[in-house]
């Protein structure tokens, strides 16, 4: 059972600390609980209940219609809402509640119920990047902890296991050879990840080594010029290998090949790229990039044939 500060409810749930009380005094919609030492703090109950209004508050019911509600009944009514704008909201906020509360079982629930409704991939750029965002402000503000991230990132990596294992061996005709790796110190791994689905579900093939790859061992080990492509992303704060040697020496390394690079110290940093190096800025940018090629090696085969 979590024990949430009134700040902790207001970076969930964007309700501002005023709000929260002056729907307490006017209402009586939720009643915090009290410490020993007089300090109120809400459970993990009242955390569901608050991201409830705030889901049925978004599709324009007014507070006083909420407020008169029993809290089965206002559960009930967030299962009965129709699809709008802040679909995805709801059930970045639902993830969030999981997390909080370290219930794998929903977790998955919510998760597995996403990817029926909308695919994986759909599910991972509209709901589960954006929900990791949340989740990096909230650490940031200080209510979550390193193992609330550790927890969620390796229920969304089983997910992604699975389906790239359904997708080895399944190639195009027109397929290209990926290279897909994180440099030392760079652990985030589920954006590459990600990428690998991306990439082995239009029919290429990957060589996935994973994280904390010495970049400097990778020309004694693919030194055949057989990479069509090369992609690697960099997040980590405390990446201590110069940025701009790196993509020198990578490009310098394989100039046959063409190299995506991402991640937010790779954005945020001002470097020069050769002219087979390419700065992907989101994931969606990657996605046609991904289809881009797919398409451009499909009529060249067409053309050859």
């Amino acid at each position: 059972m979590g024990k949430f500060s009134i700040k902790d409810i207001e970076s969930v749930t964007g309700i501002k600390s005023h709000t929260i009380r002056m729907w307490e005094q006017r209402y009586n919609i939720v009643t915090p609980k009290r410490t020993e030492t007089n300090i109120r703090y809400y459970d993990d109950e009242d955390l569901k209940l608050f991201l409830n209004i705030v889901t049925l508050n978004n599709h324009g019911i007014k507070i006083s219609e909420i407020a008169k509600l029993s809290h089965d009944k206002i559960q009930e009514a967030v299962v009965n809402l129709k699809p709008n704008s802040t679909e995805f909201n709801s059930q970045i906020r639902s993830l969030i509640v999981s997390m909080l509360s370290f219930d794998e079982f929903d977790f998955h629930k919510v998760l597995s119920k996403s990817i029926i409704q909308y695919g994986l991939e759909q599910t991972m750029v509209n709901i589960i990047f954006p929900f990791l965002h949340e989740v990096g402000v909230l650490w940031q503000v200080g209510s979550i902890q390193p193992a609330h991230e550790h927890f969620v990132t390796n229920i969304i990596k089983q997910k992604l296991y699975v389906s790239i294992d359904g997708q080895i061996g399944t190639y195009s005709e027109h397929r290209k050879r990926f290279l897909l790796f994180l440099p030392e110190n760079e652990q985030h791994s589920l954006g590459l990840l990600f990428a690998n689905y991306i990439i082995r579900n239009r029919g290429h093939e990957v060589i996935y080594l994973g994280q904390e790859v010495p970049v400097k061992d990778l020309k004694i080990t693919f030194d055949n010029g057989i990479v069509d492509y090369i992609f690697s992303t960099i997040t980590c704060a405390t990446f201590q290998m110069d940025k701009q040697e790196m993509i020198n020496y990578l490009s310098a390394n394989w100039p046959e090949s063409q190299i995506f690079l991402t991640g937010s110290q790779i954005l945020n940093a001002n470097v020069k790229c050769p002219a087979n190096v390419r700065i992907i800025n989101s994931i969606s940018e990657f996605i046609e990039l991904v289809n881009s090629i797919s398409t451009i090696n499909a009529k060249n085969l067409v053309l050859q044939n």
